[in-house]
């Protein structure tokens, strides 16, 4: 599954013999469509510039060094957005100015900055902890946090009100007790996701595909990344059986009927043994659970990358292995 194209360039660092990102929506797929001219004519450092991970006056000279690189409708797309790509093309999705709007507006009545920063430098586990009880939970951040990550704000903000249709929990406190976790935690001074949405960007803690060791990889490997409109179970058969599938969590979004038929497509289209990876956040889907005899849930293997995730919001990652 497409989005914004992160996973999907680093999938290349695999060495894949072909990669399909597919996405409904075509803004996201111009989104990693430029991503991928990106990648394929500047270099690293003209990257982090271009798409706006460090700051720059040459946005325009670089997109005229890609523009040829995007298909027709792509091209003419960013032809007419272009103010976004001068604006720093990572910083301009609905949710990252979900997140620019908690960083900037909100976080500021519970925390100065300084305080955020001390909250993500290095220190021991102990110190983490004790940092977290007693200068960072506060009675303002318990409730500033859950009235903006629960569910009529987010849906308002950050996520369209459809995405949350089939979610029946709490939000807010869902959410702050997967956040409570993760900042108490030594992990949070290197999650990049967590850097951005309290201090509104990565600095030097960037995402995986954007690791100078791992751009490497990706640039000769950026070939083989095609582009797809359309749903993940309707694509077509010409690339025959797929051996792994990252679906996002695209399963949150669905009735227990569109899932059900969603998920037998998907293992019709996966090869004996492939692996399918997603993701549940607040609605748990299980694939193996409503198709036993062709599904395995790989539980020790998904416990131990959700262990890992810097998606610190998501209930678990999900590992399922067609048998």
């Amino acid at each position: 599954v497409g989005s914004a194209g992160d996973n999907c360039f680093s999938l290349l660092t695999t060495n894949p013999e072909i990669l399909i990102a597919v996405d409904a929506n075509k803004i996201q797929l111009h989104l990693i469509g430029l991503k991928k001219a990106s990648i394929e004519a500047l270099t690293y450092e003209e990257n982090l510039d271009f798409l706006g991970f460090r700051s720059s006056e040459h946005r325009i000279d670089f997109y005229k060094r890609v523009r040829h690189l995007l298909d027709e409708e792509t091209g003419y797309y960013w032809d007419k957005n272009f103010h976004l790509i001068e604006k720093g093309i990572i910083h301009q999705g609905k949710f990252e100015q979900y997140f620019q709007l908690f960083c900037n507006k909100i976080l500021p009545w519970a925390h100065s900055k300084e305080t955020t920063k001390m909250l993500l430098s290095i220190k021991s586990a102990k110190q983490q902890k004790q940092f977290y009880h007693q200068q960072w939970n506060t009675w303002r951040w318990r409730l500033l946090f859950k009235i903006f990550f629960g569910k009529y704000i987010m849906g308002k903000y950050g996520r369209s009100p459809e995405f949350l249709k089939e979610v029946e929990i709490n939000v807010g406190p869902h959410i702050f007790k997967k956040a409570e976790m993760q900042l108490q935690s030594i992990s949070v001074q290197d999650n990049f996701i967590l850097h951005y949405n309290l201090l509104g960007n990565f600095d030097d803690r960037l995402p995986h595909y954007l690791q100078p060791e791992n751009f490497k990889i990706i640039k000769l490997n950026i070939h083989k990344l095609q582009i797809r409109q359309g749903l993940a179970e309707n694509i077509d058969n010409q690339f025959g059986k797929f051996d792994y599938m990252n679906l996002s969590n695209i399963f949150e979004y669905m009735d227990n009927e569109t899932f059900e038929n969603s998920a037998e497509k998907l293992i019709r289209l996966c090869s004996n043994r492939g692996k399918i990876a997603y993701w549940n956040l607040m609605v748990p889907r299980l694939i193996s659970n409503t198709f036993p005899d062709k599904m395995n849930f790989l539980n020790e293997l998904s416990l131990k990358l959700s262990a890992k995730d810097k998606g610190f919001f998501y209930n678990q990652f999900i590992i399922e292995q067609k048998k």
